[in-house]
């Protein structure tokens, strides 16, 4: 019984001892995720700081007395503000020095291109930007309160009065929710805000400290949704080399490499080496092997590798207590807004300071002008004393803007004999006359603070803004395909019997090479078409008759076939291109009929349409058992048309009499300049038709000029001044400044090699090409520096008659040139020459592909040429 009972009194002891967390969970998780988004995460809007930063940057102005700090002092100093580790204030700090904007750095701050780590805080020094101690700090707009301890005063926001977080940007990661505001230009943010203080429309894009070229044609002001493109900048050094010169904002050189790497051991990419020469500018040599093409492998390197990247914007702050989601325009707006207020609270405090200047001056004057200090000698008390001044006062106060008030009169009772015995009426009336002056300017700045606020920022600019041009160029890209970029880096390989293809079947026939990623199409003997992804071994059907890598919108490559209707005997003919299909969908590409089968087939990459001979049995009534059909005269039709008759007879065989040439007409090609890019979609500036033995002319700013064959992938530099069709029979005209000389030359000439990139000017360092004209016979007007000399008009052809390509040319001239600007040309009549007929191009670019192939029928068996559109 005994142990029974002390059983139940431990157990009443046990449930006095339970508590109940119903809720609490709940209570403590909103506390900690307020705490993190509040005090840690997010930065607020009316300063740009997160809490960390804004307690560094109070703890640099304790400190500052102009010279440098150590870091670790200032991390020690900081920590009286901020209730977390010594670690994490130092990364704080150093990230806010490497933005290059409110910090004076002295020692190894790190490097944000190659990502090596600053120094340990004990050996790196700091002191606070002049630009900061102009724009961050005022103790008279504070407002403060309490640290976390109690000890100490912390400032609530600092008055900055400068859109610093759209400057440096922010990014960080709470408790449900993140923020990542990207870098705006200095100088952009300043000219926006003098815009909104004007009442004009503006727009800002980002800005990165590592250059780059970036997309912001989806940026969404910044807000949740938007998306920036940002590459690096890629150039060619030779046909064998490529530079990368600035890198992506959130990249370093070493993780670039590192991606570089990765999609060359996954065969994406082709390179024989890569070189890391980054100092003080980003410099990555790749080279490449010989038979690769530099432009494949730059927009290679934008698919596969972090030469570009995309980053997905989302402006979170703190407003009030409460973190809010709004667009970088609008941060802007409020930040230029408070700005004003700043301005307007600093001026009303220095009104006040001046007017209370002004009152105790003229105090002073009055007491000592009226000798009204005599009035005390013979005072026996305090009282006395201060009642004897008040009425001394009286008579000559009327003037003043406030009431004398005992602090006054006692701060009187305070001059020194010696300021009196020695003071100088008309001095001291010219000071008080200074001083209604500036009231008189403070006044009129709050009566126009637009204004005064415009000429603030001016002045921030001018002073501050002369090294802060953009780093990032802003363009539009081009969508790059990944599968028309990449490496091949498999070879495939097909059993057309057993109807397998693949990259594992090493022992079969070899198709071509191919990358992992690409999709093949698969014509078979029954007329089927099929378009899979690449694998190790797929199963596509038996009787394989052809296989290739397909290219998805090709309008170029033309299947040639015959076929042979399975019901009816008929023979058909048809001319088709696939440009679009479902993956792993079989498509019928005959009647439709059981037992049809294909009798003839060829692919033809440029549309080419051979000569073939049509051979039947010797069987009945037939007269007529061969004859030759020119496939160039059968249209070009979709791939679910029925095709035109053959012949209703049975046939013996079908050879190829001729191979065919192209039947396609030239394709137009456009420039299209926003994205620097060659299409043939009709945007930007028509270059010209192309046939595949047409080249494009290039002539650079440095005086180089080649000839190429025109490619949709081809990048182009920015020096380029000259991009046209090739004429192999039109001079150029050039006039260059020969360094070594010191003269200029005009010369014209023929581009000699066509294969390769000639230099027509001297090779001097000071040697600059002037101008270069494209017309047959161009005319132009050279203005010289000396206002002396006349204006001179240049008759190229008259000047100086074509010569080879390294020719000096003909001396023009000694005296510095200005400008030259080419005039209308003289008339020229082109050569005549007979044009070869060609068929127009009429490949169907999208097709239905449930199509009713009896609805061709009608128009297909009664042999109409015409191309029927789906």
């Amino acid at each position: 019984m005994a142990e029974q009972e002390d059983k139940e009194q431990d157990l009443n002891q046990n449930e006095d001892t339970i508590t109940k967390i119903t809720g609490m969970y709940e209570d403590w998780f909103l506390d900690y995720a307020s705490y993190v988004i509040l005090e840690r995460a997010v930065p607020g809007i009316n300063d740009g700081f997160k809490p960390v930063q804004r307690r560094i940057m109070q703890s640099m102005k304790d400190l500052d007395d102009g010279r440098y700090n150590k870091v670790a002092n200032l991390v020690g100093h900081t920590m009286q503000y901020h209730p977390h580790g010594d670690a994490s204030i130092a990364d704080a700090m150093v990230q806010l020095g490497q933005k290059e904007l409110l910090i004076d750095m002295q020692g190894n701050w790190g490097n944000i291109l190659t990502g090596d780590r600053a120094a340990a805080s004990r050996y790196i020094e700091a002191r606070l930007s002049k630009f900061a101690l102009a724009v961050v700090f005022n103790p008279k707009t504070t407002e403060w309160q309490a640290s976390y301890d109690g000890r100490r005063k912390e400032p609530i926001d600092l008055p900055v009065k400068f859109p610093l977080l759209l400057a440096q940007g922010a990014e960080g990661i709470a408790v449900g929710l993140s923020t990542k505001i990207l870098p705006h230009n200095f100088n952009e943010l300043i000219q926006a805000s003098i815009k909104i203080l004007k009442g004009q429309s503006f727009s800002i894009f980002p800005d990165f400290l590592t250059g780059g070229v970036a997309d912001v044609s989806n940026y969404n002001d910044g807000k949740r949704g938007g998306k920036v493109r940002v590459r690096a900048k890629i150039s060619q050094r030779d046909k064998t080399t490529l530079v990368i010169n600035e890198i992506p904002f959130g990249t370093t050189t070493s993780s670039l490499i590192d991606s570089v790497l990765k999609a060359n051991d996954k065969g994406k990419i082709k390179i024989k080496r890569i070189e890391d020469n980054t100092a003080r500018e980003v410099e990555i040599l790749i080279h490449l092997p010989s038979g690769v093409s530099p432009d494949k492998t730059i927009d290679a390197l934008f698919a596969f590798t972090n030469c570009e990247v995309s980053i997905s914007p989302l402006c979170c702050i703190i407003q009030e207590n409460k973190p809010v989601f709004i667009g970088v325009r609008d941060a802007l707006k409020y930040s230029t807004e408070h700005t004003v207020d700043l301005l307007r609270n600093e001026l009303q405090i220095q009104l006040a300071e001046l007017e209370e200047q002004w009152h105790f001056s003229s105090l002073e004057r009055i007491f000592i002008e009226n000798r009204i200090y005599r009035d005390i000698e013979e005072e026996e008390t305090w009282e006395g004393v201060i009642k004897a001044i008040d009425l001394g006062l009286k008579p000559h106060i009327k003037h003043l803007k406030r009431a004398v008030t005992e602090e006054d009169i006692i701060r009187l009772t305070e001059i020194r004999i010696k300021k009196i015995s020695k003071f100088d009426i008309d001095k001291a009336k010219l000071f008080i006359e200074g001083l209604e002056e500036k009231i008189a300017k403070v006044k009129d700045n709050l009566e126009h603070i637009i204004d005064y606020a415009i000429d603030y920022f001016k002045d921030l600019k001018e002073k501050f803004g002369k090294d802060r041009n953009r780093k990032t160029d802003i363009r539009i890209f081009e969508d790059i395909v990944a599968t028309k970029v990449v490496m091949a880096n498999a070879k495939l390989y097909v059993n057309r019997e057993e109807g397998f293809i693949g990259t594992s079947l090493r022992k079969d026939e070899f198709v071509s090479d191919c990358a992992d990623i690409d999709d093949i199409i698969v014509f078979k003997r029954d007329g089927k078409m099929m378009v899979t992804k690449v694998d190790s071994k797929t199963f596509v059907g038996k009787n394989i008759i052809h296989a290739a890598v397909f290219k998805k919108n090709d309008k170029r490559t033309i299947y040639n076939m015959l076929y042979k209707d399975g019901k009816s005997g008929v023979t058909y003919m048809k001319r088709f291109a696939v440009t679009s299909v479902t993956r792993d969908r079989e498509y019928d590409l005959t009647s439709g009929t059981k037992g049809s089968k294909v009798v003839y087939f060829t692919a033809n990459p440029n549309g080419e349409a051979e000569l073939i001979t049509v051979n039947l049995r010797a069987a009945g009534s037939v007269k007529k058992i061969k004859w030759d059909i020119d496939l160039a005269d059968l249209s070009i039709k979709g791939r679910g048309s029925k095709g035109n008759i053959v012949t209703k007879y049975p046939l013996k065989k079908i050879e190829l009499k001729e191979k065919g040439v192209s039947t396609l007409k030239p394709r137009k090609i456009w420039f299209d300049e926003t994205v620097q890019r060659l299409n043939v979609d009709s945007r930007g500036d028509l270059l010209g038709e192309f046939t595949a033995d047409d080249r494009l002319l290039i002539i650079n700013q440095k005086g180089e000029v080649k000839t190429i064959i025109p490619n949709l992938n081809t990048h182009f530099d920015n020096d380029m001044i000259v991009l046209e069709k090739w004429n192999p029979n039109k001079p150029i005209s050039a006039m260059y400044f020969d360094g070594e000389r010191e003269r200029y030359y005009v010369k014209r000439f023929m581009v000699e090699h066509p294969d390769r990139e000639e230099k027509f000017i001297s090779d001097h360092p000071d040697s600059k090409l002037q101008i270069v004209a494209m017309d047959h016979r161009p005319m132009a007007e050279v203005i010289y520096s000396k206002r002396s000399l006349d204006n001179e008009i240049l008759n190229f052809e008259e000047f100086i008659a074509v010569k080879g390509i390294k020719a000096l040319g003909n001396q023009y001239s000694t005296e510095k040139i200005k400008d030259i600007n080419l005039l209308d040309p003289l008339p020229y009549e082109e050569p005549e020459i007979n044009d070869v007929e060609l068929v127009e191009e009429e490949v169907i670019e999208s097709e239905n592909k449930d199509q009713n192939a009896s609805e061709d029928s009608k128009d297909e068996d009664d042999g109409d040429p015409q191309t029927k559109l789906f």
